[in-house]
């Protein structure tokens, strides 16, 4: 098996992996501060994920996709075992799976094995892409995977699989008149939900999704239920000014140690280093995510191959698109959806699952050099 080819270590794009293991350093900082007991673990993870990352990288990613079949069976299995008795639940919703002693969370390892299934199924019918029904049959294969996380229930993840899914799409070059009318279709329908929400009982929402909804809107009104973690959230990161409260602080008047943030070390990292760090902290955190997104889109740009081009462009967006949308619901600017930081939140099959997929860009990288 041709899975192993040797490159040159000029090639190398050290600068994307030093940007990585600088966010990672930050989240575990941030995680020691909001839950010390956690941290072991997350430096456990980001070691596990360093290995992931290089390993991948120096493997053949064309390799890899030739598997796009199995990627897409293996994640309909490891999705179909949430809801089975091998499932666990917290707060709630069933989206961990425990074997051998072993947590983990097959919805974030689902956004990699989805790219790389679209990446080779869209890569051998490349001459279709621009037709409509190309577009549907890759909109059935996504039916599965996101009925079975939707029904965790894992709204958040379901959102970020569809702008993945979209992205790649745009960049393996649909028509754009396709382009158009999803976003015809789409921004209409967002704002009925919204409206729908705001009518009293909602038809098409959980009753969960429609506070988050109206908290979102009206925060003041849920000021002690819904719109709690999210107001003490906007607070903190208020108050920790330009430079923030010190790391670790032990501040009588900070809003992390007086106990108001929740899930401080997974959903709301960003919070804990608002408060400590502050608006420059908060801004490295946000520059990093951002120039880790851009990176990855300018290897795409690169990539020799088609099925390149779409792995490291679904990855940009998964760690662009994701990150936003964590640091948007801690700063009040999105409703909550409960997403994690990528390379920053408590969590180790998000961290390892993030770190295999800068494994397969960095490899796209070696390739468009070769």
């Amino acid at each position: 098996m041709n899975y192993i080819k040797k490159y040159r270590i000029i090639n190398y794009d050290f600068m994307l992996v030093i940007m990585v293991i600088a966010l990672t350093t930050i989240g575990i900082m941030a995680i020691s501060s909001a839950d010390p007991s956690s941290r072991n673990k997350q430096i456990a993870g980001m070691v596990g994920g360093i290995i992931a990352m290089v390993f991948i990288s120096l493997l053949d990613y064309l390799w890899f996709t030739r598997l796009f079949i199995l990627a897409y069976l293996a994640n309909l299995v490891l999705l179909g075992l949430v809801l089975s008795p091998l499932g666990s639940s917290t707060n709630g919703a069933q989206r961990w799976i425990n074997l051998f002693g072993i947590t983990f969370q097959p919805s974030e390892t689902a956004k990699i094995l989805l790219i790389l299934f679209y990446a080779q199924f869209i890569m051998r019918y490349k001459d279709k892409v621009k037709t409509l029904g190309f577009v549907f049959v890759c909109l059935l294969f996504l039916v599965a995977p996101l009925g079975l996380i939707a029904s965790q229930p894992d709204l958040s993840t379901c959102i970020m699989v569809m702008i993945i899914f979209s992205t790649m799409l745009f960049v393996a070059g649909i028509n754009l008149k396709i382009v158009g009318v999803v976003l015809g279709t789409a921004i209409p329908l967002a704002l009925f939900v919204i409206y729908n929400a705001v009518q009293g009982d909602s038809s098409i929402l959980h009753e969960y999704q429609q506070r988050r909804i109206l908290a979102w809107l009206h925060p003041e009104d849920y000021a002690n239920s819904d719109a709690y973690q999210t107001l003490n959230s906007m607070m903190a990161i208020g108050s920790g000014q330009l430079y923030g409260k010190g790391y670790n602080t032990n501040e009588i008047s900070s809003v992390l140690n007086g106990g108001f943030i929740s899930e401080s070390q997974t959903d709301f990292i960003f919070t804990v280093i608002g408060e400590e760090f502050g608006f420059v902290g908060a801004c490295l955190v946000v520059g990093l995510i951002l120039l880790i997104a851009i990176r990855c889109f300018m290897i795409s740009r690169r990539a020799t191959t088609k099925a390149g081009e779409i792995i490291a462009a679904g990855v940009g967006a998964w760690i662009g698109f994701q990150g936003f949308l964590n640091m948007g619901v801690a700063t009040g600017v999105m409703p909550n959806t409960g997403i994690p930081l990528p390379f920053v939140s408590y969590g180790l099959t998000s961290l390892i699952s993030v770190y295999a997929g800068i494994g397969f860009v960095l490899n796209v990288r070696l390739q468009s050099n070769k």
